[in-house]
Order: C-alpha cells, then structure tokens, then sequence
C-alpha cells in the first residue's frame, strides 16, 4: 500500500480524532449550540474511525493483523461512548 505518513501517525490517528470530538463539542457548545456545523462533523467522525481500524487491520506495515483487531477492540467502544457524550453535549441533550 501507499504509504503518505509514517506508522506513528497511522497508529495514532484514531485517538486523535476522539480527542478532536471532546474539543469540537466543547467548543461547539460554547460558540454555536446545536448549530449543523457541530453536529455534522461529530456524527462522520464515528465512522471515519471505523475506517482508520479497518486501514490498520488491512496494512500489514503498521503493525501485525492481531495487534490491530485489538487496538480496534479497545479503542471502538471507548471512542462510541465519548462519540455519544460529545453528540449529546453538542447538542444539548437534544438527539433528535
């Protein structure tokens, strides 16, 4: 595969985009409550990460398929809970 950035960042990618939710609800919540603008990129955000643990399990480079499948199965469940807290802080409790 293409490799565009080094391993770390690859490997660290997800983490960084769970912890870019917790600061765009913050900060979302504090300059536009409930705008679209907060609320979209938090509802990709989810599944962007799905994606980066699916890269991760495919590319064998970044580290092994095991490895992989359980840094996915550590860091998907944490990041959904924080996904729903920050949609729901973003939004002010108000899901739908």
């Amino acid at each position: 595969m293409l490799q565009w950035y080094p391993v770390h960042y690859r490997i660290g990618a997800a983490p960084l985009l769970t912890a870019s939710m917790v600061v765009i609800a913050l900060l979302g919540r504090l300059l536009l409550p409930g705008s679209a603008l907060v609320v979209w990129p938090l509802v990709a955000s989810l599944p962007i990460i799905c994606l980066l643990h699916l890269y991760l399990i495919v590319d064998d480079q970044a580290m092994g398929k095991l490895d992989a499948v359980f840094y996915a199965l550590v860091h998907l469940p944490l990041a959904f809970v924080v996904w729903t807290f920050c949609l729901l802080h973003a939004t002010g409790g108000d899901l739908f």
